[in-house]
């Protein structure tokens, strides 16, 4: 689960160290984690989510109650996957995810 201390540069390598020397297969929600060596990565599109974020700003500052807004969820998400991984763990990552994903690292 995200989390600001485990995920923090220094403690988010060790996790991805310690997940590549104990053979478990993971799941990040951070697409860095990925080209620090781990497995997946699956989560939201920030880029798309500070978009969203900048029509809330405008519609505030142009004086609707903060009340008045809808609760919006991601609409945009984001796969990667780190083939050297999965190939380090035994693991065999079906082509149909590959082409599927935004990212596929060799």
């Amino acid at each position: 689960m995200p989390d600001a201390f485990f995920f923090s540069v220094p403690h988010r390598d060790l996790v991805i160290t310690l997940a590549a020397r104990y053979g478990v297969p993971t799941i990040y929600f951070d697409l860095l984690c990925v080209g620090s060596g781990g497995l997946i990565a699956y989560s939201a599109d920030f880029a798309e989510e500070l978009r969203q974020a900048a029509g809330y700003i405008d519609r505030i500052l142009k004086g609707e109650r903060t009340a008045d807004l809808p609760i919006q969820l991601p609409t945009k998400y984001e796969l990667a996957i780190n083939v050297k991984t999965a190939n380090a763990l035994g693991l065999t990552v079906p082509q149909k995810l590959l082409f599927t994903a935004d990212e596929v690292i060799e």
